[in-house]
């Protein structure tokens, strides 16, 4: 049985990816900060298989050489850690671009000093949407790319470290030889595995309760947990699969997911007002042809990933 690395094991994409892993029968290493936090990474000891096949190791991003260990000897390395949606601070370059682009180099490298089989790492379509051009290309795929100075331009940083931090890792790639598949996902929805709601979890639940002012003025693809840990599985095991993969389901506006999550469960205090932040709105669609051809199935409905988080959020007491 073929032995997988997944960085950043408690992140909710990473978390349900070592879920898959240990169902499939497989022998998992994942990397945190913290192993010895018992509280953030506790709930993935108490998954199925775990005990017997699961290893958290220590390693940190910005750590050169951190993650030698735990992709030594291993088939595949799902490179999934990154920061996500973190609140708006001064020192994004800390706490959002170094992890993001420095952890790609570092994780990357140390997948080539070992020699690693295939690596899929996980990007986003934030890394292809973001062009002064959108509306005109729309279906945007994967021959596209974000526009770093658009994403300055409009305070997008997670777009931008996104974006930079993808063109490093296909470098380092082409440079070494080395398999890698990237796997980019729109905003990732659905329910929560882990003992608290992480990232894209944390934005839903502040707009359902309305602690926020205002919903993002965004209009962006969404796309179900479980659609992204089968695309990311696919990515690993087809040997047809290359170069990047679009996984995404529905694009909309935050107002239209509000209107439709109102007429559902009208019981929240929703966020009312619309945020005013330009260059983020732009109507769009993603294609997703590529993937679909390497037999995935139907991505999951917008309905069906909010349906699955709000019943989450209620059955876990956060709503």
């Amino acid at each position: 049985m073929p032995e997988f690395c997944v960085t950043g094991g408690t992140g909710f994409i990473a978390a349900y990816l070592v879920q898959a892993l240990l169902e499939k029968g497989h022998t998992v290493r994942t990397t945190v900060r913290n192993p010895g936090d018992v509280e953030k990474v506790g709930f993935l000891m108490e998954l199925s298989g775990a005990k017997e096949r699961l290893k958290i190791l220590k390693a940190d991003l910005l750590n050169e050489g951190s993650f030698d260990e735990a992709v030594s000897g291993v088939d595949g390395v799902f490179h999934t850690a990154s920061p996500v949606l973190v609140p708006y601070d001064d020192n994004i370059q800390a706490t959002l671009i170094d992890p993001c682009i420095k952890g790609a180099l570092n994780v990357l490298n140390s997948c080539v000093k070992a020699n690693v089989k295939r690596v899929v790492l996980t990007s986003s379509c934030s890394s292809i949407r973001y062009r002064d051009d959108e509306q005109q290309v729309s279906p945007l795929n994967e021959s596209h790319w974000s526009d770093p100075e658009y994403c300055k331009r409009y305070n997008l940083w997670y777009a931008y470290a996104k974006t930079l931090a993808e063109k490093e890792a296909w470098k380092i790639a082409k440079e070494s030889g080395m398999d890698l598949v990237v796997v980019n996902p729109s905003f990732v929805v659905g329910p929560l595995l882990a003992p608290q709601p992480t990232s894209t979890l944390l934005v839903i639940l502040s707009i359902i309760k309305g602690l926020k002012g205002e919903y993002p003025n965004t209009t962006v693809g969404f796309v179900h947990i479980h659609d992204v840990v089968g695309a990311h599985l696919l990515a690993m095991e087809e040997p047809k699969a290359s170069g990047r993969l679009v996984c995404s389901s529905t694009v909309a506006h935050w107002s239209q997911i509000i209107e439709m999550l109102q007429s559902q469960y009208p019981f929240y205090p929703y966020e009312k007002k619309c945020g005013g932040q330009e260059g983020d709105n732009n109507t769009h669609s993603m294609d997703t042809t590529k993937i679909t051809a390497l037999g995935f199935p139907a991505f999951k409905s917008l309905e069906q990933m909010f349906d699955d988080c709000i019943k989450s959020f209620q059955e876990k007491g956060f709503l």
